[in-house]
């Protein structure tokens, strides 16, 4: 059976007892208020049940920590004590001494519970009793239970903390708490998918027009009456030939379009995160406390 340390187990225990702390608290005996230490620590088990509490034996024995069973513990968190039940000077002299550094086997447990043990508190049906025992009686549903005033024995494979109530219960009387429950609204939130969003290309066709200014030649004849229009020329300037011709190439300029494809724009994608907040209700539950005292005074703290 593996023990652990209460702030080990769960280090946020205290808001479990309303935020007390446990640990730190003084220790008396009950009926003398005789202090006898501070609590230093607290042992639970693998399921979180508190099993010891590691007292510091400071008033009675200066420098010496033992473990107090649970069952032998009475908590009074209205004035911050711890009363044991039944433990003597004589007991806390004879019980083992804690260390932090040793480890808690079932040899060092049955050393403490050694100690702690009282033969009346065995007259209820124990688990591990010799069940052959000649002494050894049954209860009324055929049980075996250990003989009065007799220490019943225990086998180390067994045994379990439930074979020893008197060490490991919470006495009803004085440990009784009723647990009022409610309801609270836990927020959460679940990422689900919205809709997609696709982004492609396509290519559309337009009407480019483009103004090229262009020229064109052409023949101009022009007649013009000379100066000495009129003048007699003699027979050898007037050279009459049939047939001659003058060539002028004429040219004009026409139009080349040729196209270029060109970086236009760049579209990049991404995705930005908008934050907003969203209430939403429902009906929760709590329960409340109805006291039916009739006549007789009760306190509520």
């Amino acid at each position: 059976m593996v023990l652990y340390k209460l702030e080990d187990f769960e280090p946020s225990y205290q808001e479990s007892f309303d935020g007390h702390d446990i640990k730190g608290l003084g220790v008396y005996t009950q009926g003398t208020d005789e202090k006898v230490g501070t609590v230093s620590d607290v042992l639970v088990d693998e399921e979180g049940h508190f099993r010891y509490l590691v007292v510091d034996l400071g008033f009675w024995i200066f420098g010496k920590k033992v473990l107090l069973p649970i069952g032998r513990a009475r908590i009074d968190y209205n004035i911050d004590r711890v009363y044991t039940i039944g433990l003597t000077r004589e007991q806390a002299e004879d019980l083992p001494e804690f260390d932090e550094r040793q480890t808690l086997d079932y040899d060092y447990e049955e050393r403490v519970r050694g100690v702690y043990r009282q033969p009346t508190d065995y007259n209820l049906p124990v688990e591990a009793a010799t069940p052959l025992d000649p002494l050894a009686g049954l209860d009324p549903l055929g049980t075996p239970v250990a003989p009065l005033g007799t220490t019943p024995t225990y086998a180390r494979d067994s045994y379990t903390y439930e074979n020893e109530p008197a060490l490991y219960g919470l006495n009803e009387q004085d440990h009784q708490t009723l647990r009022l429950y409610e309801e609270r609204l836990i927020a959460s939130k679940r990422r689900q998918k919205t809709g997609e969003v696709t982004i492609g290309k396509r290519v559309e066709t337009d009407t480019a027009r483009v103004a090229v200014p262009v020229e064109r030649e052409r023949v101009v004849i022009e007649r013009v009456t000379p100066a000495d229009a009129g003048t007699a020329v003699s027979g050898r300037e007037a050279d009459f030939r049939e047939g001659e011709v003058a060539r002028i190439e004429i040219h004009e300029e026409t139009p080349e379009i040729r196209k270029e494809a060109f970086l236009r724009e760049e579209v990049r994608v991404r995705k930005v995160v908008d934050q907003d907040t969203v209430e939403t209700q429902e009906t929760v539950r709590r329960e409340e406390l109805d006291v039916n005292s009739g006549n007789l005074p009760v306190e509520e703290r």
